[in-house]
Formats: structure tokens, sequence, C-alpha cells
């Protein structure tokens, strides 16, 4: 399947990355709801049929499947799936119907529904979008459960954590052109909040990585570099702890670079005993149409063995296959 190329630019900076899903060439939705119907008919159900299509097709011509698989047979195809899966297969099956902002919507919910929270899942989405993109999901959100996402992160969460999220979530980071004096001089702010003091001013932090422009943010941090001789990640992971520290990792990570943002989440879903599989498959499936064969390229640069040498050494199964077929493309 041939990859199409997309431009990705954010603040000034532009470079092209490659999904590994694109849209099937001689689509036909009425053949695919048969196949569906077809792979779940009478006893047991054919992953392989299933698997094939859902790795195959954009979310665009899903829904379309879905849409006429429901007049064709009279009935809902993501539930009949989820009657029919399980496990995590049944997780990124069902993943690969949502829109691209639906689908962050739904991981948001998913982790503030119910008895306690997914803070990481939480940190996961909000810390790693741009204004414009934490402003679409915010619609997304209570589009799709008529509620408010700002007021379900207060609830959910407390104190410099809920703080930061509440913040981030609230999309408003400014767009201003570089300002290198402000920049020299939060540069100097982070150092008398962090390293140059007892203890740390959470909030200083806050307001800085909150309200400042990606582009901004990276001068910030290079005149840190600069003013102290240090890495801002390596500041953060002395000063801060706990989810906390996770949530400024995760943006100034982002910032830095998000191919290698997202690489590095891959990664950290499997390294170590046991893998984190909700973080694996919502990577996988939040990127494959957009910048997953990127992503795999970078991963492959930084770490051995493979990403997909690694899938295949955590996983297994139906659920690996389904892996493999997304990152594969």
């Amino acid at each position: 399947m041939a990859s199409c190329g997309v431009t990705f630019t954010e603040e000034k900076r532009e470079f092209e990355i490659f999904p590994t899903v694109v849209p099937a060439k001689d689509f036909d939705a009425e053949a695919d709801a048969k196949d569906f119907e077809k792979a779940m008919k009478g006893l047991g159900t054919n992953e392989k049929i299933i698997i094939a299509i859902v790795s195959q097709r954009s979310t665009d011509q899903l829904k379309k499947v879905a849409a006429k698989y429901k007049t064709m047979f009279g009935k809902d195809l993501q539930k009949r799936l989820e009657s029919e899966l399980r496990g995590n297969l049944e997780k990124v099956v069902l993943g690969r119907f949502y829109g691209r902002y639906e689908f962050q919507a739904y991981i948001l919910r998913t982790a503030m529904k119910g008895i306690g929270t997914d803070e990481v899942a939480l940190i996961d989405v909000i810390c790693s979008k741009t204004s414009d993109e934490m402003k679409r999901i915010k619609k997304t959100y209570a589009d799709m459960y008529d509620r408010d996402l700002i007021k379900d992160i207060q609830s959910e969460t407390s104190g410099d954590l809920r703080r930061i999220l509440v913040s981030m979530a609230s999309a408003n980071r400014e767009t201003k052109d570089i300002d290198f004096k402000q920049a020299e001089q939060e540069a100097q702010e982070l150092y008398d909040a962090g390293e140059g003091k007892w203890g740390t001013d959470e909030q200083v932090f806050n307001r800085i990585f909150a309200l400042r422009a990606p582009a901004q943010l990276r001068l910030t941090f290079l005149l840190y570099r600069k003013l102290t001789g240090k890495l801002f990640l390596d500041v953060i992971e002395k000063e801060l702890s706990g989810k906390l520290k996770l949530a400024f990792q995760t943006i100034a990570r982002y910032i830095y670079d998000p191919i290698t943002y997202h690489s590095e989440l891959l990664f950290d879903a499997m390294k170590g005993l046991g893998t984190s599989d909700n973080r694996l498959i919502r990577t996988i499936v939040s990127r494959c149409e957009i910048d997953l064969k990127t992503v795999k390229v970078r991963y492959d640069k930084l770490h051995k063995p493979s990403l997909e040498t690694r899938i295949k050494k955590e996983t297994s199964g139906d659920y690996e296959k389904i892996l493999i077929a997304l990152v594969q493309g």
C-alpha cells in the first residue's frame, strides 16, 4: 500500500510525515460489510478477515462500512464487533472506528469515568497537543458525551497536576512572534523557581509552560542551557516527581520534537517488566493515519530491536497481528 506524505507545520517548523494506514483504493463499502457479517456469522469469529479490513481502510472508510452494514443487516457494526471480540484485540478494532479527535475524546472519557482516574492517559492526551488540536478535542468531547472536559478534569484530579492539566486543556497558548528578552527572563525565572531555591515553585513552571508558544518555549529551554549548562528535561527530572513530573516531561518532549516524543512513548510502553497495552494501543491507533511510518523510522534509529520486533516480543496472537498490520501498513 503506497504511503502519502503530509506536511506538518507547527510554529514555522515544517517537515514531511507519513502514515502507515491510507485510504484503500477500489474501496467497496458493501463488500466490506458483507465480509464483516461473514466473519461473525455462526459459531466462532474469523479474526483474520476483521484484522485485514480494519488495518487496510481509513477511518472514514470504516465509518462508511458501518453505515452500510446497518442498512444491509439492521445491526450496529461496532456493537456486533464488541460482542464478538475480547481484550486488547477488541480495543484496537473498535478504536479504528473513531475519527482523529473522537478517539482522543474517547480516551479522555474512558480515563475519567467509573471508579478511579487514569492520570497517565489524561497526561498523554492533553500534554501532547497543539492549542488547535486541543480545542477540537474539547468540542468533540462535548458533542460526544454532552459534558464539559475542563469540569471533568477538575472533578477527577487535584493539586498541581489538576492545575497543569486544566491550563493545557484550556488551549490558550500565545501565538505571537518569538521574544528573545522574554525567553531570557523566563529562563532565569525557571532557574529561580527550581534549581535556584530550596523546593520548587510549580506555579512558575505551570504559567510558562501553559502560556508560551512552542517556539518561544524552545528558545527559553535553549537559553536555560546557556545560563546553567543543563538540559531542561534533566531539571524536570530532578525538581519534580510522580505524575506532575510526567506531565511536564510530556510537554517539553513534545515541544522539542513530536516525532521523537511518539517514538519514545512506544518505547516506554514496552520497556521493563510487563507492557502498558493501553498506552501502546492508543499511540498506534492515534498515529497510524497521521505519522506512524515516520515515528517507526525514528524508533528504529533510536532503539534496538526494531519496533516490529519489539511488538512481536511483547504481544501475542491476534492482538500482535493487528498491531503489526497497523505498523506495517
